[in-house]
């Protein structure tokens, strides 16, 4: 095999592979586990950025895609859980 036809064989597999994650991260429902797939689908970015041979790029994504916006939406998630169990216990005691 020409190096050629393998770059463009790894670039296809690469691109395969992001395309499964992204429809893995639009059909999870829970959030939780959307976070853990959305982490997953930064590591195929970096990945294909790598393939591409964009070093810099991959090295940015990887921060970013892979570590902070999933802890972002963690955190979000676990705010939002705490808020209505404020607000559920409130009600509660509005009952009673």
């Amino acid at each position: 095999m020409s190096e050629g036809i393998l770059t463009d064989v790894l670039i296809a597999v690469s691109l395969t592979l992001v395309l499964a994650g992204a429809a893995i991260v639009v059909f999870v429902r829970r959030p939780a586990r959307q976070a853990v797939a959305l982490s997953a689908y930064g590591v195929l970015l970096t990945v294909l950025f790598l393939v591409l041979q964009a070093p810099d790029v991959a090295l940015s994504q990887v921060a970013v895609g892979s570590a902070v916006v999933p802890l972002i939406v963690v955190l979000a998630i676990r705010k939002v859980e705490s808020i209505r169990a404020n607000a559920e216990s409130r009600d509660a005691e509005r009952e009673h």
